[in-house]
């Protein structure tokens, strides 16, 4: 079980270091405004705000990161609480931006998650 956490929480790792790259790197080009659905001006005006987002998507892989390389008690803990994170992120951009949310963040989260937590 513990394999299979920590590669879902690899896997959860770099979906957000993607997002990372596209909101703060790539937010006006052709695939991001694809990806996030918004249009090129939109894009251009909201630049600043993404990149900010990208950031804190940048914690998130990062704390799910190091908790994978740390020794426990404390690689759990940080496991633990970056997928949390992850899950809460997601269902609120859910709610307020786009249900497919749920599959790209919530879903691989929650999966990660329950194996963390079977492997304990």
């Amino acid at each position: 079980m513990t394999v299979v956490a920590n590669v879902l929480i690899g896997l959860v790792a770099l979906i957000h270091l993607y997002i990372v790259v596209l909101e703060m790197a790539l937010w006006t080009t052709p695939r991001a405004r694809a990806a996030f659905g918004t249009t090129e001006e939109f894009a251009r005006e909201s630049k600043t705000l993404a990149a900010n987002q990208g950031l804190y998507n940048g914690f998130l892989a990062a704390a799910l990161i190091w908790g994978l390389i740390a020794a426990d008690p404390a690689g759990f803990q940080l496991k633990l609480y970056g997928l949390a994170c992850v899950i809460v992120a997601g269902l609120y951009g859910a709610v307020t931006s786009s249900k497919r949310i749920l599959l790209v963040q919530v879903l691989p989260g929650g999966l990660a998650l329950l194996f963390l937590l079977l492997s304990r």
